[in-house]
Parts: C-alpha cells; sequence; structure tokens
C-alpha cells in the first residue's frame, strides 16, 4: 500500500492501472466545466486505502478508507494502464527515428491543397487541411481573397495569431522595418523561424498579396525530417552531433530588441518521453557564437552541420507564390527561403503556437472525450493523442 492513496488496482481488460484518491474522475475532484483538479491532494490521509471496489458498464466505483466515493471510467483506465516503467539507459548514439511518421514532398506539382471557402466553413475541410500540415508538413489554400482581412481570418481558422517583436499578422514590403534578412529582397537561404525562442512558433503562414515592377522571389521548401533521416541512415554519429551539441541563438537587429532563449538548443529535439526527434532549429542567420565546447567537439559538430547542410541542398523544393494562394507550414519541420527578387513585393501572414495548432488538430480527429480520457497518457501510439504534439 503506497502513500497518498497510491495504490495498484486492474482496468476491466486485467491490465495494471494507478488506482489512486488523487485522480478520481469525480465531479468533486474534476471540475466538470473547466475539467481541473479541484481536489486537495495534500489533505489526502496517508493511509487512505481502498475498502471495496465496484464494476458498472462503464465506471469503477472505489469506496476509500475516508469515505470518498472514486469514480474511473474504463476509457481513463485503458489509457492510464501500466505496462512497467523503462529505464533509459545511455547509448552511443540517439534512438533511430522521428517522434512520427511523416511522408516529405519534393514535386511542387504533388503539394497538398485546399480550398479556402471550404476550410472557413466546414470543420472536416478544417481537419483535412491541419492534417495536411501534420504529414506532408506542409500545405496550399486555394482561392483565397487577395486582402490581408480575408488571410488573417484564415489563420484564426485555427487559432489566434502569435504576438512576436515583429507584431502579430504581419503585411509587409521588403523595407527593413525589422532588422532581418526577411525584410530585404536578398536571397533567404534554407533555415526554420524563431531559434531564439524559447518556444519557436510552430505553424507560419505567407500570402502574397502583390509583386510589380519586378520579378524573382521564388519560394524555397525543404523536408528537414526527411533529411535529417537520410543524415541519420548515413551517418549516426553526425546525427549525435545535431542531437547532443545545445547552440546558442538570438535576434538582435533591432535596437531595442536583444532576444535569446533561456536554454541553448540543438538543432535536432529529441523527446522527452518517446526519445524521438521532434522539433528543428535551423538558422545560420540566428546562430551565435559559442563558448563552452573543445577544439574537437567543434571539429565534429561543424562536420555534421556541413553533412546535414548538403542533405538540404539535394532535397530543395522551389514553388512560386502567388496572389490568392497562401502557404502555410510546419516551421519545427519544413524549412523555407527565397530566392533574390526585384521589384515590390507585399506579403502578409502569421505565426500560430505549437499547442493551440496541435489542440485543434487532436479535437478533430479525436473528439473531446477521448483526448481528456488520455490525458497524461505518453505512450508511443499513433491512436495515442498526444502522439501528436
Amino acid at each position: 500500500m503506497a502513500r497518498n492513496g497510491l495504490q495498484s488496482g486492474k482496468a476491466k481488460e486485467g491490465r495494471e492501472t494507478t488506482l489512486n484518491l488523487e485522480n478520481c474522475q469525480c465531479p468533486k475532484c474534476i471540475h466538470p466545466d473547466t475539467m481541473q483538479r479541484i481536489s486537495d491532494t495534500f489533505s489526502i490521509p496517508q493511509d487512505v486505502k481502498i475498502e471495496s471496489i465496484e464494476h458498472s458498464d462503464n465506471m469503477v466505483e472505489v469506496k476509500w478508507s475516508d469515505n470518498h466515493l472514486g469514480l474511473y471510467p474504463y476509457a481513463w483506465l485503458y489509457a492510464h494502464a501500466q505496462k512497467g516503467i523503462n529505464k533509459t539507459n545511455p547509448v552511443p548514439y540517439p534512438p533511430f527515428g522521428l517522434r512520427r511518421s511523416f511522408t516529405p514532398v519534393m514535386d511542387p506539382d504533388q503539394s497538398p491543397r485546399v480550398k479556402y471557402d471550404d476550410v472557413m466553413s466546414d470543420d472536416e475541410s478544417l481537419h483535412v487541411w491541419l492534417s495536411h500540415i501534420w504529414d506532408q508538413g506542409f500545405c496550399f489554400v486555394d482561392d483565397v481573397p487577395i486582402n490581408p482581412e480575408a488571410t488573417q481570418y484564415l489563420i484564426e481558422r485555427i487559432a489566434f495569431i502569435r504576438n512576436t517583436h515583429y507584431g502579430g499578422f504581419w503585411d509587409f514590403t521588403a523595407d527593413l522595418t525589422f532588422k532581418d534578412t526577411a525584410y530585404t529582397n536578398e536571397f533567404l537561404g534554407a533555415h526554420t523561424d524563431n531559434t531564439y525562442f524559447t518556444d519557436p512558433a510552430r505553424l507560419q503562414l505567407f500570402h502574397l498579396l502583390s509583386h510589380t515592377e519586378g520579378s524573382g522571389g521564388e519560394n524555397l521548401l525543404i523536408d528537414g525530417f526527411a533529411a535529417a533521416h537520410q543524415l541519420r541512415c548515413e551517418s549516426q554519429e553526425d546525427y549525435a552531433q545535431l542531437v547532443y551539441h545545445r547552440q546558442p541563438w538570438h535576434a538582435s537587429g533591432n535596437e531595442d530588441i536583444c532576444i535569446q532563449p533561456s536554454a541553448m538548443a540543438p538543432v535536432f529535439s529529441m523527446h522527452p518521453d518517446m526519445n524521438k526527434m521532434y522539433q528543428i532549429r535551423w538558422n545560420n542567420y540566428d546562430r551565435a557564437p559559442k563558448t563552452n565546447w573543445s577544439v574537437s567537439e567543434q571539429t565534429s559538430w561543424y562536420r555534421a552541420a556541413r553533412h546535414y547542410n548538403e542533405i538540404l541542398q539535394t532535397r530543395e523544393m522551389w514553388t512560386k507564390l502567388k496572389p490568392g494562394s497562401a502557404l502555410i507550414f510546419d516551421n519545427w519541420r519544413m524549412l523555407h527561403g527565397r530566392s533574390q527578387f526585384t521589384g515590390k513585393r507585399r506579403m502578409c501572414g502569421g505565426y500560430v503556437n505549437n499547442d493551440d495548432y496541435i489542440s485543434r488538430l487532436r479535437l478533430l480527429k479525436f473528439g473531446r472525450k477521448e483526448v481528456l480520457d488520455n490525458l497524461g497518457n505518453v505512450r508511443n501510439n499513433s491512436q495515442n493523442p498526444y502522439y501528436f504534439i
């Protein structure tokens, strides 16, 4: 018998699960509207124990020794069934594999596309749109009205727009309003945005409103997950360098801005629960000097970074943005860039946070009940809502 009511029990399917008083799902313990815990964990008697267990069609009722009647739906018990605790031993190289399966696209003619009116009016079409972003890493939205207002509504169909030092919704030209290469007409190499944030934005949307009196400005996309997978196949050691060596990043162009993440971060971030890669930070423009490494470590990291860069260059996909067709992509996966251009180019768009995008996708795919039943379930299973992260 463990303290605070932690006790091993069995779900309906016979799997071991943790029946504890703190995790009771009754309305006295979980607020029925906010779904937040409202019971006082620290008032639970340390010697509390199970007095009796009753089973119904969809619920386990547990009478505790402090007279509390605990309710535990079978779906909740199944989602939180224990399969034993996996102890991770140190390994010379990171585990093989990405956070999830993915479908790389290298042919612009095979690009996923949806219609503006569909995603704006129908949740099933919205689900298809967000699933394309999850599966292929990006998606075009066609027949977007060529004005910033319609584009803003499109982003907000997913969630609220993230505000940064660039503002919220952007409507900009190459005027260096912000001291960043994106606000010039120069070539912009493949990169991910927000490497300098502790929490980089997940989604990024661009809509070209106009391009007059010039040419160029083709858009570059590269699937960073596919390139990372290739790197891991070609050299486990190089892959490991980009996982284990954390780098400093910064945004310091404007005089009132000098943003750095709360901690240095590697190019490839490994998920702490799944031991698989789930996020890429790759931006040679924003990488700051690193001081806490030896000459040999530097040599190994630059060799690995050069190897990854060579792979990226073989996986380039160039497209031409046009008014009426918005591009949205996963900034944790896809690298983007732009060729040099001349003339006057007006672009609008914005960022969406990871948590808001994934919340929307989970609820559309699984429904609210299943998502709530799986709160805290971190098993690596594509049928687990937490798998979508």
